[in-house]
This record gives structure tokens, C-alpha cells and sequence, in this order.
């Protein structure tokens, strides 16, 4: 449809417009609209509508039923303002059909080999098992995919992220929470994942066991007595260390004095709340399982906190970013914007600790001689080492200058208190969450 309309009256037309493309789009057989403008004549101006028809029977039924209704009510509304064409365009590859091939997946008709309604591909036929493949791991291996864009940009240009994100520019790169998911699932998963504890299997043992050397030295008639005698000696240390085995009778019976806090802990002297909370003998249970050798103790105690690490440091990413939202009072931004600040800050050091522990591991994981780590490979080793921790404070001051754009000085202030806030966010948590830990092995 060609629509042209004086002057005076085109952004009557545009209103009306919104609104008639709208109220067509509701009735069977319309699937999309587009508006566009022409360049202008005279004293008049000139609106073109394309609509997309389903298939020619569709049109066939509009035009024969509520197309005149639509007309009348045009020529009411602009009069002789308004003059109207209309031209029919079919699709050269259907023309025989008159009919328009659709989307498999949305069911939209198809105008190129890809749908413009989901970016579905057209083709139909069973994809390959090299195509499977490169669908799962395409992000992985295409240099240009948005995940190696957005992992560029996050390590190497502090707060460009954020700010191509805030300014409108987000298809591009992977979204906040995704690359901030991805990234702390992959630093977890190497920070505690040790393949030749796991895979053992796979790995040469580093040396004979200790029985195996023992019933050598003990047979072998070539070993000197006092050698023989020495390598069965038994030190006092191994007599003088006692395992922790206690049973805790909670109807108040002794317990083992490492543990008995009658004397430390007085109910009496501590709010109700918290005595009902913690009771003495609850106490005295989660100190002897600290220190309990059945495998309940402290690797228990370190396996629970570690559990509650993840969801602790994604409590702390509001927290921070009501920080910045108080440091920040007149930078009129919402507090949606500081948190998304926060999280790629956070995500970028999960990348940097990522890289710090690799580096660490590298060598011993591979066998690398340590003689390959002397001299300038050693230097520079040692060095990457030292500069990625640097590299994460110096980050989050350069992210602030880019994305908040202030002085120096006004910087560094604000560094200085979200640094701090850092520090005692981070303990807080760390304290709660080992109390917590605590507590669960009960």
C-alpha cells in the first residue's frame, strides 16, 4: 500500500497508522508488516506498507471481506488528503503456487534461506554428524563466536565490556550472567579438580610403597644391621599421636577434655535466642567431629565449605553493587547498571584466577623438568605468576575511570572504599559460611 498525504496531515496518518498496521496484523493470513518512507513531492508525503500474506488465498479472502470496512473508514478519517494505491507482489520462486514456503520451527514464511522470525535455517534435510559437532562445540572453535569476543574484551580492555553493553552494543558479546556462569563453573571445576587424583589410572606411581621398601631393606642380607634396625625403629611421634576417639553422651556425661566446655561456655551468661541456637552440647558434638580422624574431621569441614563458596561470592555481587550505587549518587544511573559493572568485574577475576592456576599447575601437571624453569623461561614464569594477581586490583581501577568517566583523584577515592568493602564482604562471608560448614557435619 502507497499512501500520500498533504502535508498537514501526515502525523495524523502516523498515528492512525501504528495503530491500522496493528488491527491488520490481528486478522488471518497477515504474518508482518514493514513502514516505510519515500522521499517527498510537492507538498505531500508518502508513507509505503508491505504487508506479508501467508498465502494468495488469504489475500483473496481479505480483499473480499473486510478490506472495504478498512477502506471507508480511511476515507472518513483523512478525506481528500489521502490518496491510496495498492499492488500485489508475489515471490518469483513460488509464483506458481502462490504460496510462500514456511519456517519449520515458527511457522513464518520464508523470504531467504534463513527465517527472519527465529534465524532458523530454511534446508529441511538431516543435519550430518560433523554438523552436530560443530553446533556443540561452534562457540569453542570459531575465532570470531561471541564467546571469544567477549573473553578478549573482558581480559584485555578493563570496563569496555560494560560500557559497549550499557551503550546499546550487546548482541555481539555473551550475556553478563552467562560469561559470569561459565567462567566461575570453569574456575571451580580446575580449582578443584586434580586429574592425577582422579585419573590416577592414567599416571605413573611416583615411587614404590612403603611396605614394598620396608620387606627390601628387612631381607636384604647385604643391609647393614644397624641400617635394618634404624629403618625399623619406630619414632615417638608415631607412638606419641593419638587418634580422636570419643563418644559424646548428650545427657551430659564427661566428654574428652579437648572438647569439654562446662568451664568456656556458660548458657547462662548468653541470650536465650542464641543458647537455643547453640547449646553446649552442640558445640561439644561439631568440636569432636572437627577433630575426628573418620574421615569427618577437617577435610569434612573443608568439602562443605567449599560447596557453599559458589553461592557465597554470588550473595556478594548485589552487595557490592549497592557500593558503587552509594559511591556513585550522581551519576544517575540505575542500580541494574552497577550490578552489571559488578558482575563482568567478577567474571574477569574468575578469568584471572583461571589463568593464575593453570600457570601454577602446568608444570607438575605435565612433568615439565624443573630445569626448563632456570634462567629466562623460569624469569618469566615467575613473573606471569606475580602479575596476575597485580593485574586484578589494577583492573577494577581502570574499569572504574572507563565506565564512570571521573578524575583521577575521584577515582581513586572511590577505588579505595569499594576496595575495603571488598575485603570485609569477603570475610563476613567466608565467616558465614564456615560457621555454616560447621554446622552441616553435625
Amino acid at each position: 500500500m502507497t499512501l500520500q498525504v498533504d502535508a498537514v496531515a501526515a502525523s495524523d496518518l502516523d498515528a492512525w497508522l501504528d495503530e491500522h498496521v496493528a488491527e491488520l496484523l490481528q486478522l488471518p493470513g497477515f504474518v508482518d508488516a514493514e513502514v516505510s518512507e519515500t522521499d517527498n513531492s510537492d507538498d505531500r508525503e508518502t508513507r509505503v506498507v508491505r504487508y506479508c500474506m501467508a498465502s494468495a488465498e488469504d489475500l483473496d479472502d481479505y480483499l473480499a471481506g473486510p478490506a472495504s470496512a478498512m477502506r471507508a473508514k480511511t476515507v472518513a478519517k483523512f478525506g481528500e488528503h489521502l490518496t491510496a494505491t495498492r499492488r500485489v507482489l508475489h515471490n518469483r520462486e513460488n509464483a506458481g503456487s502462490g504460496k510462500l514456503p514456511h519456517c519449520l520451527n515458527c511457522n513464518a514464511p520464508l523470504t531467504g534461506q534463513y527465517c527472519g522470525q527465529c534465524g532458523q535455517r530454511g534446508q529441511s534435510r538431516l543435519i550430518s554428524v560433523w554438523e552436530l559437532t560443530r553446533d556443540a562445540f561452534g562457540d569453542l572453535f570459531d575465532v570470531d563466536s561471541r564467546l571469544w569476543r567477549t573473553i578478549v574484551q573482558l581480559a584485555i580492555r578493563p570496563g569496555y565490556l560494560t560500557r559497549d553493553y550499557l551503550r546499546g552494543r550487546r548482541a555481539r558479546y555473551m550475556p553478563p550472567f552467562r560469561t559470569y556462569l561459565v567462567l566461575s563453573l570453569l574456575f571451580f571445576v580446575i580449582a578443584f579438580f586434580d586429574p592425577k587424583q582422579e585419573f590416577s589410572l592414567f599416571f605413573e606411581p611416583e615411587g614404590k610403597p612403603v611396605a614394598e621398601a620396608t620387606e627390601i631393606v628387612g631381607n636384604n642380607p647385604d643391609v647393614p644391621d644397624q641400617a635394618r634396625a634404624e629403618d625399623n625403629e619406630v619414632t615417638p611421634a608415631d607412638t606419641d599421636t593419638p587418634k580422636v576417639q570419643i563418644e559424646l553422651n548428650l545427657a551430659g556425661e564427661d566428654v574428652d577434655t579437648k572438647c569439654d566446655l562446662r568451664d568456656e561456655y556458660d548458657e547462662a551468661e548468653v541470650p536465650a535466642w542464641l543458647a537455643s541456637l547453640f547449646p553446649r552440647e552442640r558445640l561439644e558434638l561439631v568440636c569432636l567431629r572437627l577433630t575426628s580422624d573418620d574421615g569427618e574431621g577437617i577435610r569434612g569441614f573443608l568439602d562443605k565449605l567449599l560447596e557453599y563458596v559458589p553461592a557465597g561470592l554470588f550473595i556478594l555481587l548485589p552487595l557490592m553493587a549497592l557500593v558503587l550505587k552509594v559511591s556513585y549518587p550522581l551519576s544517575k544511573r540505575f542500580y541494574v547498571e552497577h550490578l552489571l559493572f559488578i558482575i563482568h568485574y567478577h567474571a574477569f577475576v574468575f578469568l584471572a584466577l583461571i589463568v593464575q592456576i593453570l600457570l601454577a599447575r602446568g608444570g607438575s601437571l605435565f612433568n615439565v623438568p624443573s630445569t626448563v624453569l632456570v634462567g629466562t623461561p623460569g624469569i618469566v614464569f615467575g613473573l606471569l605468576l606475580v602479575a596476575v594477581p597485580i593485574y586484578i586490583p589494577v583492573y577494577l581501577y581502570k574499569s572504574l575511570r572507563r565506565v564512570y568517566e571521573q578524575g583521577h583523584w575521584s577515582t581513586s577515592f572511590k577505588f579505595s572504599l569499594l576496595f575495603v568493602a571488598y575485603w570485609l564482604g569477603l570475610t563476613a562471608i567466608l565467616l558465614i559460611m564456615a560457621a555454616i560448614a560447621a554446622f552441616s557435619v553435625v
